[in-house]
């Protein structure tokens, strides 16, 4: 019987970091858990960096997950706020890594395609298409939560993805059935 696959993701942030736990029981994902690390009140950069360092591996020594998907940053005109969120996703991936997990990131658009078709979709939208997917009732506080738990299924999605697994480009769909007879409903 195949072990559940774990997934852990994160939405890398300076003041608020999302994070989630998606478990993948029978190709189904399932919700572990969702929430944020609130980094506001320690104002010294170096130790909220320390924080999330802390964090993902309180979660990777948890939870015990495959793997550790995040999001990259979106480019800005701020530099410097480009900088602290770089370096706090690099504390995360380097936590993860650490950890000896296998470190995947997707962009914002890739993320919210991923989760709703449309690469332009605002946070409401991902979130109720989670809830949807997910069969999630509560709605977080913080959106950095649902963005890490859309980063989460993403990754899902593109490492199932039956075009992958094949290695090679489809020539339709025929070819697709051909090679995923396991894919198939009939109708009885």
């Amino acid at each position: 019987m195949a072990k559940d696959e774990i997934i852990l993701g994160i939405d890398p942030g300076t003041q608020l970091m999302g994070y989630a736990l998606l478990r993948i029981h029978k190709g189904q994902p399932q919700v572990l858990l969702m929430d944020v690390l609130k980094l506001t009140k320690e104002k010294d950069i170096y130790a909220r960096l320390e924080m999330i360092h802390t964090r993902v591996c309180e979660l990777v020594k948890l939870y015990k997950p495959s793997t550790f998907a995040i999001e990259a940053p979106f480019f800005g005109k701020n530099v410097q706020s480009m900088l602290k969120l770089g370096r706090a996703q690099g504390v995360a991936i380097a936590a993860a890594m650490q950890a000896g997990l296998n470190v995947t990131e997707y962009s914002p658009k890739k993320v919210k395609q991923s989760i709703t078709g449309n690469g332009n979709a605002d946070k409401d939208q991902i979130w109720r298409m989670l809830q949807r997917i997910l069969q999630i009732e509560e709605k977080p506080q913080y959106f950095d939560a649902t963005d890490a738990l859309a980063v989460a299924l993403c990754h899902h999605y593109q490492s199932s993805s039956p075009l992958i697994k094949t290695g090679k480009p489809l020539k339709g769909w025929e070819d697709f059935l051909n090679k995923n007879p396991d894919r198939v409903k009939k109708k009885s």
